[in-house]
């Protein structure tokens, strides 16, 4: 592992500490900014906050990242016992870390994945699935012959992986052969049993957090963002995680979404908002784009 990799591992990560208050992304971007255009501190021992600040780093933000870079032995302790899980690190200065996300995300994309399973499957291409927990019948066998479709056609399917929708398409890939993607905004260990080759499971920041609203709504994103198309089934009405990703990705324009045509004001609204209206999910490889309704 590079020294650029550790770094960003001590300044973005946790690492196991509930005490450690890692940078955001932002503070990341900006920490980088101000060190790049001035010049790394010099010398080859640890880094001190009058080190940063003598850069034009601000005192608070100086002493914070000289706390968190002063941590190699966690450091240590926390990949060691990462690795007798099966889980690596891939950091935004990794060789193999997502090309869609440093494309669609830039500075902010996600400091550090922690992940679990066939790095292979990063190699795409992709397509992105979210559906809704409480889904239909009819929604479950529409995302079910996405998934095998994906499979088919030679796309990984990227999901969150969550009950529902996200299960019954990963499920079916499997089934047929494909490949799967999963982003989890919870504790990735129990996950990582269920690794294995052609299927692989990230978590954003950390392998050991527990679920929060904020990560959840992190990991929506991140589908809509490795999708070359993103396919939403059964979203709320302006509310939930399948609406707020799929509103956000027509918004900042990360993939072609499709939205599951079930006759529902949410995928209406979708589709007046920009989405394609999907009837079957062989329309996703229609030679000419899907017709709009409305």
């Amino acid at each position: 592992m590079t020294a650029g990799e550790r770094g960003v591992l001590l300044l973005c990560c946790a690492l196991g500490q509930p005490e450690a208050r890692p940078l955001t992304a932002a503070q990341f971007r900006d920490l980088g900014r101000r060190v790049l255009a001035a010049g790394r501190p010099a010398g080859d021992g640890p880094v001190r906050a009058s080190d940063l600040e003598a850069l034009g780093v601000g005192r608070v933000l100086a002493c914070r990242a000289a706390a968190l870079l002063d941590r190699e032995a966690v450091l240590e302790r926390y990949l060691d016992a990462a690795a007798a899980l099966g889980i690596f690190p891939l950091t935004r200065v990794s060789p193999g870390y997502p090309r869609q996300l440093t494309e669609k995300g830039g500075a902010l994309r996600p400091p550090v994945l922690f992940c679990a399973g066939d790095r292979r499957v990063l190699e795409g291409p992709f397509l992105g699935l979210a559906g809704a927990r409480d889904a239909s019948p009819a929604a479950l066998d529409f995302a079910a012959r996405t998934g095998a479709l994906a499979a088919r056609q030679g796309l990984t399917l990227v999901t969150g992986g969550a009950r529902g929708a996200d299960r019954a398409a990963v499920e079916a890939c499997q089934a047929a052969g494909g490949r799967t993607l999963t982003f989890v905004p919870d504790d990735l260990i129990r996950r990582a049993a269920g690794a294995g080759p052609g299927r692989l499971v990230c978590s954003e920041g950390g392998y050991e957090l527990a679920f929060t609203a904020q990560r959840a709504l992190a990991r929506n994103t991140l589908i809509h963002r490795m999708g070359e198309r993103t396919v939403a089934i059964q979203p709320g009405f302006r509310r939930g995680g399948t609406w707020s990703g799929a509103a956000e990705n027509l918004r900042r324009s990360w993939s072609r979404l499709y939205v599951y045509d079930d006759g529902s004001a949410a995928a209406a609204l979708l589709v007046r908002m920009g989405a394609s209206a999907l009837p079957t999910p062989e329309a996703l490889f229609d030679p000419l784009p899907v017709r709009q309704r409305g």
